[in-house]
């Protein structure tokens, strides 16, 4: 069922939360996206999922939208004209879970320790314009910026900015605990590490969110048949992140085996990519890079593995994004194996030039094997190049042989901080960035960047870094591959389903309840 058709049989049946006490069983969420940390100054990752929802930050992304409003704080803007300066008033009888008070000094403590603990694979990048914050009260928090960054109150509305309580982490090291003391929506009752999280209701919550059920429990799968089969056998009320096309294609034309499991299709902002390591000497010479952009057919891609679930995409900043462009295809047009052969020829280079790229089923899905074999077939047919392709089983071994820069050629997804194309750039350039590779380039990082985030008129700013992704399609460091759309397949019974992905498309389980009977 389309999200155009839920809406409509919501709308014309009424459907209200209540019946029976069934509406107090929890609601039991599946996935293949488990969290690497529960620590929020340790992750820029999937690990955002529970985050969001039992993290709170000063402002969040409304439905739709990608303005953001308030949550924690009763108001925020900027002081100033050139957007450097931005103040905060806090709500007043903010309380963390552990009853301690949430107040300006916790609001500092919390920003400031994730920028000072700077995790490899943390979120601190995302807040590197920040140069001091100072509170006046227990109520006004005010953020310095060192340069105007009209982007920061979309930052502020991401859980890299999660308020966490002082007392339980300490300011120099992430929390080796399988506890969360936050104050959003829910409480983390139980937790076990790649199986399950357990929320209930956050009673002293105080924000915007508005809580359509008491319970949340989050299942993790290691692989999406799995996951499918415990949809299958109601084990599982929904599914979030994993299913593959076989089984969306499956479920889309109701035969599923269970028939009151229906699809839900909406619009994604997600994309999934090839980094490449130039620290390896495989790949550290451009022609490769460019010789391998020339040859990837990626409408082949989506029509072989995802089977039209997805979109070719040709630009880091994904089609809905406003600054988006077709950057790669304007700089290699369609596949083509003379022009590929070509630039290895002019760089010196004897074919087939070999390569291994490295990938994992564990966040991605199952499909994220059939998608590395596939780019492996093509660039093989080309005579050009002899791939193979190698695999960690786990999220945490995928990252931890990142950070030790064990792969020259590896794939990685993206789902946005916040809707805004600096956040298909920014993230990923700098000696520090979100991908564990230094990606070191004065025009992106000390011309365009800046000045796109000068703009407060965020159509303006996508105007400037349509240069910054011509720069990224000649450079090929990164290889965007295609754009998805968020499926989730749950039963009949569970209503909200079309109100839970907010626009940076993170769940807020808070909206899912159990339809009444009528």
């Amino acid at each position: 069922m389309a999200i155009g058709s839920a809406v409509a049989l919501l709308a014309g049946c009424a459907s209200l939360t209540g019946g029976d006490g069934e509406e107090d069983e929890p609601i039991v969420v599946g996935t293949t996206s488990a969290p690497s940390v529960l620590d929020p100054a340790g992750a820029w990752d999937g690990s955002w999922e529970l985050y969001r929802n039992v993290y709170q930050t000063l402002l969040h992304f409304p439905d739709a939208s990608a303005i953001p409003e308030p949550d924690a704080a009763e108001s925020c803007g900027f002081t100033d004209n050139s957007s450097q300066v931005y103040r905060c008033t806090l709500k007043d009888g903010l309380t963390f879970s552990s009853g301690r008070p949430l107040d300006a000094q916790a609001v500092k403590y919390s920003i400031e320790r994730t920028i000072n603990i700077a995790a490899p694979v943390g979120p601190a990048p995302l807040l590197d314009s920040l140069d001091r914050i100072e509170t006046s009260g227990d109520h006004t928090v005010i953020f310095h910026l060192k340069e105007s960054n009209a982007t920061f109150p979309l930052v502020l509305a991401t859980p890299a900015a999660s308020l966490v309580d002082p007392e339980d982490y300490p300011a120099d090291a992430l929390r080796e605990s399988e506890k969360v003391t936050g104050s959003g929506p829910y409480v983390l009752k139980s937790y076990a590490p790649d199986d399950r999280a357990e929320l209930v209701r956050n009673e002293r919550y105080k924000g915007a969110a508005e809580l359509e059920n008491k319970s949340v429990t989050i299942r993790y799968f290691h692989d999406s048949a799995t996951m499918v089969e415990a949809l299958r056998d109601d084990k599982l009320d929904l599914t979030y992140r994993g299913l593959t096309p076989e089984q969306i294609s499956t479920i889309q034309d109701r035969e599923f085996e269970n028939k009151d499991v229906s699809l839900h299709d909406i619009v994604g902002t997600e994309i999934r990519y090839l980094v490449f390591n130039p620290g390896h000497e495989s790949v550290e010479d451009p022609a490769v890079r460019r010789a391998i952009a020339q040859v990837i057919d990626r409408k082949a891609l989506v029509r072989n593995v995802y089977q039209r679930t997805a979109e070719p995409l040709y630009s880091m900043v994904p089609g809905g994004i406003t600054g988006h462009t077709s950057a790669f295809f304007d700089e290699y047009g369609e596949p083509n194996r003379k022009k590929a052969e070509e630039v290895l020829s002019d760089a010196g280079f004897s074919t087939p030039v070999k390569l291994t790229f490295w990938y994992t089923t564990d966040r991605y899905g199952t499909s994220a094997r059939m998608e590395f074999e596939e780019i492996q077939r093509q660039l093989n047919a080309s005579g050009l190049f002899k791939v193979g392709i190698e695999h960690k089983a786990t999220w945490k071994d995928y990252q931890d042989g990142i950070k030790k820069g064990e792969y020259a050629v590896f794939g990685r997804g993206w789902f946005p901080d916040f809707p805004d194309a600096d956040n298909y750039i920014g993230p990923f350039v700098g000696p520090e960035n979100a991908l564990g590779v230094p990606y070191e380039d004065e025009d992106l990082t000390g011309k365009l960047l800046p000045e796109s985030r000068r703009q407060s008129d965020r159509a303006a700013a996508g105007s400037t870094l349509k240069d910054a992704q011509r720069i990224l399609a000649e450079d090929a460091r990164l290889l965007p591959l295609w754009q998805g759309r968020v499926y989730i397949a749950a039963h009949d019974e569970i209503a909200g389903v079309e109100w839970t992905i907010d626009s940076s498309t993170i769940m807020r389980m808070w909206k899912l309840h159990r339809k009444a009977s009528w």
